[in-house]
C-alpha cells in the first residue's frame, strides 16, 4: 500500500524515514503542514509492534499538531517525530545525536521537543546537533523548560470548565476523577487535582510512576484494564491514544472525558458515540496545548513565564466556546474542533494567496 493510500494520510507535506546503522536509530518525522509556520511537535520514543504502526502514529500525531497549533493561535504548523524503540537499541547519546542530525537535515521545517519516552535531558543532547529544538531549561524569567507542567495546567483548567458545563459545579472538591497514566503530565495533573479537593483513582503500566505518586498524595489504584470504567465523575486519559472506541465507550460511567493524551478517539465517529451517551468530551488537542504554547514561546523568545501562564489560562475560553456551539448545533465537540482548525489553516492559506497576488 502506498503512503498516499494510508488511512491516516491527510495531504501531509512530507514524510521522512531515517535509519542509522551505527546507533540503531530508526525514526520517522512526519510534516503535516507548514502553512502557519514551521512544523512543531514533540518526539515520541515507543516500542511499536511494527513499522506500519509507527507510521500511523506519526501521521495522526502530526496532523493533531497542526490542529493544536492552529486552535492555540501559534505561528507554527504541525509535525511529529517517532523513534522506534526495541530491546536491542538503547536510548544512547549517540542515538540521540543521530536523531538531532536527522532533524537538522530538514533545515528548520520541523522543530522538535520531548514527548512520551523522551526527556528534557534527551533534548539537551539533540540540541548539540541542531538548533531546531525547544523544551529546554531557561535562565531567568524567560518561558521554557519542561513543557509537561504547562500541559497539565491547561488540562486542569479545562477539567474545571467541563465540570461546570456538564456537572453544574464550580468546584472539583469531592469529585471522583480517574487519571489514566501518571507519568510526567499525569503526575502534575494529579497534584493540581488533589489541591483542588478531587478524589483520585489512578493507574499506570509503570510501577515506578505509581509508587512515586502514591508517596506524595492519597490515591486509589485500579488495574489498567479497569480505569476507563471506574465509578467516577470524570476520566482523564493521560497515556497513549485510541482508548475511546466502539468497545470501550459503552462501558464508561463518567460524564466527562478530559485528558492530556493525544488522539484519544480511535475514529472521528467515536466523538458522536460519546455525545449520544451524554458524555461531554473535551477535544484533546484543544486542552493539552499548554506544553506546545510554552515550547513555542521559548523557541520564539517572546514571552515570560507569566505571559505563558496567562496564555495557557485562555485554553478554557476556547473549550467553553466549543461546548456552547455543540449545544447549539448538536454536533460532537471533536467535529467542531476539527472544523475550526481546518478553517484557521484554510483562512491563512487564502490570506497568503491574496498577498502573493497583490505583490505580483
Amino acid at each position: 500500500m502506498s503512503v498516499f493510500d494510508h488511512p491516516e494520510f491527510d495531504q501531509h507535506e512530507s514524510i521522512h524515514h531515517f535509519s542509522d546503522r551505527a546507533t540503531g536509530l530508526k525514526a520517522i518525522i512526519a510534516i503535516h503542514s507548514t502553512v502557519l509556520g514551521p512544523a512543531a511537535g514533540g518526539c515520541r520514543r515507543w516500542r511499536y509492534d511494527s513499522g506500519a504502526d509507527a507510521l500511523s502514529d506519526a501521521l495522526r500525531l502530526s496532523r493533531g499538531m497542526t490542529y493544536k497549533n492552529a486552535v492555540a493561535g501559534l505561528p507554527f504548523g504541525g509535525g511529529k517525530a517517532v523513534i522506534l524503540a526495541d530491546e536491542q537499541t538503547r536510548n544512547s547519546s549517540q542515538l540521540l545525536a543521530a536523531f538531532g542530525c536527522a532533524v537538522d537535515s530538514l533545515d528548520g521545517r520541523y522543530i522538535t521537543a520531548e514527548d512520551v519516552g523522551v526527556t528534557v535531558d534527551d533534548m539537551r543532547l539533540v540540541r548539540r546537533e541542531t538548533e531546531y529544538v525547544s523544551g529546554l531549561p531557561q535562565n531567568g524569567e524567560s518561558a521554557g523548560g519542561d513543557p509537561s507542567p504547562w500541559t497539565a495546567l491547561g488540562v486542569f483548567l479545562s477539567i474545571e470548565a467541563a465540570a461546570q458545563t456538564r456537572l453544574g459545579t464550580d468546584s472539583l472538591k469531592g469529585l471522583r476523577i480517574a487519571v489514566q497514566g501518571v507519568g510526567s503530565v499525569g503526575r502534575h495533573l494529579c497534584r493540581l487535582l488533589h489541591r483542588a479537593g478531587a478524589r483520585l483513582v489512578i493507574t499506570d503500566l509503570n510501577l515506578r510512576n505509581l509508587m512515586r505518586l502514591r508517596a506524595e498524595i492519597p490515591v486509589s489504584e485500579v488495574p489498567v484494564s479497569e480505569i476507563l470504567y471506574a465509578d467516577v465523575d470524570i476520566v482523564a486519559p493521560c497515556a497513549l491514544g485510541n482508548v475511546l472506541n466502539a468497545e470501550t465507550i459503552p462501558r464508561i460511567r463518567a460524564k466527562v472525558i478530559a485528558g492530556a493524551a493525544n488522539n484519544q478517539l480511535a475514529t472521528d465517529g467515536d466523538g458522536a458515540r460519546l455525545a449520544e451517551r451524554g458524555i461531554l468530551y473535551a477535544p484533546d488537542y484543544v486542552i493539552n496545548a499548554g506544553g506546545i504554547i510554552s515550547c513555542a514561546r521559548e523557541y520564539l523568545g517572546q514571552s515570560s513565564e507569566e505571559e505563558v501562564r496567562a496564555e495557557v489560562g485562555r485554553i478554557p475560553e476556547r473549550l467553553l466556546a466549543l461546548f456552547r456551539e455543540a449545544k447549539a448545533t448538536a454536533k460532537p465537540t471533536n467535529t467542531l474542533a476539527d472544523e475550526l482548525a481546518r478553517r484557521l489553516v484554510s483562512d491563512s492559506t487564502a490570506r497568503e494567496s491574496a498577498a502573493s497576488h497583490r505583490i505580483a
